[in-house]
């Protein structure tokens, strides 16, 4: 299979695309700016990289044809691991979902977030009365986890990790990962391994299971798949967005629906998954050749504010967006107009260490 690591060349544009990392999970929400303040609270995403009120008018295919306003926020955890992209429509209200979600459901249905001490966590965001909606479990593997809501309903996996980048406020790091319903377990292994390299099967299992027993039709039997990458991630934000997870689920005695049926991209919930990427052209002939076309590109002049760079969606094989990120410029320290470009160094090694850690100046304080 040829995936987007560091395999032989593909197509006409020369090299190959290379993926970073999660660089951030899109979350809809109804009001930007009280969802940052909880994030940063509970979860540590306490750094803004950008902060922009503006129009957007390159997802027309899934806005229901009309561009709309809104205000987004990229919010990072400097101790590693993905970004939130938090995002509000100001030109309409939000739409919830209008079921309540189960199991299975088709598309992106509980958000992974790494943490170094999963008791000390657990004890954590209990005594701040979040909804915790599980105990401390054992997953297939034998590892402890919990599961919780935040007051939107949106539901996150608290997951032991080793992949570290810098200090945080919080023994939890960014997003490592996704448990996504699918309908179809192989064509969903393969689109994700062949095009974001999780070509590693951890475990597979069908039945039920005791972790999953709290959700909504969780007694259910499921086929479950827990995907890794088996290639380190390369480039820019790599050791920053750090190693990543993919749980595939599949529905074994319900027919499961689609989370966001009938609703527009930007309305409540997990919106898209992603990813940061170098060689927007390559990456383009990549998803082509595996049946995936881009659905949006932005082109190379895409601009949000204090930040910028080139974007594109695909679907997954039940129309969860992925979204791709070649990231061009962001600030580093916005007081002193200190921008990164990106444009003028090799795309595959890594930023410096101490260059990302000064992000740390950023931060926003409760």
């Amino acid at each position: 299979m040829t995936s987007a690591n560091n395999s032989s060349p593909l197509g006409r544009s020369g090299g190959v695309p290379t993926i970073a990392g999660i660089q951030q999970v899109g979350v809809g929400i109804p009001n930007v700016h009280e969802s940052f303040k909880w994030y940063a609270k509970h979860f540590g995403m306490d750094i803004p990289i950008f902060e922009e009120a503006a129009e957007a008018n390159l997802m027309l295919p899934y806005t229901g044809g009309k561009p709309h306003m809104r205000h987004a926020i990229l919010a990072i955890n400097l101790k590693g691991g993905g970004g939130f992209e938090i995002w509000q429509y100001t030109s309409r209200k939000p739409e919830p979902c209008s079921f309540e979600l189960q199991l299975g459901d088709l598309g992106f249905y509980c958000a992974k977030m790494k943490t170094s001490d999963v008791q000390g966590s657990y004890e954590f965001l209990k005594s701040k009365n979040v909804n915790l909606i599980s105990e401390i479990v054992k997953d297939p593997n034998g590892n402890d986890t919990f599961y919780l809501r935040d007051p939107w309903s949106n539901l996150f996996q608290i997951v032991k990790s080793d992949s570290w980048f810098g200090k945080g406020l919080q023994l939890t790091g960014g997003p490592s990962g996704m448990m996504i319903g699918v309908s179809d377990i192989e064509k969903s292994k393969k689109f994700y391994a062949d095009i974001l390299g999780y070509d590693t099967v951890v475990y597979e299992k069908q039945g039920t299971f005791d972790d999953l027993k709290t959700f909504p039709s969780g007694t259910h039997k499921v086929h479950r798949v827990l995907l890794k990458h088996s290639k380190p991630r390369v480039g820019a934000f790599s050791r920053l967005l750090g190693a990543s997870e993919i749980e595939l689920v599949k529905t074994l005695e319900r027919t499961p629906k689609k989370i966001f049926e009938n609703r527009f991209w930007g309305d409540q919930g997990f919106i898209h998954l992603c990813f940061d990427i170098s060689n927007q052209k390559a990456m383009k002939e990549l998803c082509a050749a595996k049946g995936y076309p881009y659905t949006i590109d932005s082109g190379e002049k895409f601009d949000m504010g204090e930040a910028a760079g080139h974007f594109s969606y695909i679907e997954d094989p039940d129309g969860a967006l992925i979204e791709f990120v070649e990231t061009k410029k962001i600030p580093i320290l916005k007081k002193l107009g200190w921008y990164l470009d990106l444009r003028k160094r090799d795309a595959s090694k890594p930023l410096p260490d101490w260059m990302l850690k000064a992000l740390k100046f950023n931060r926003v304080k409760e």
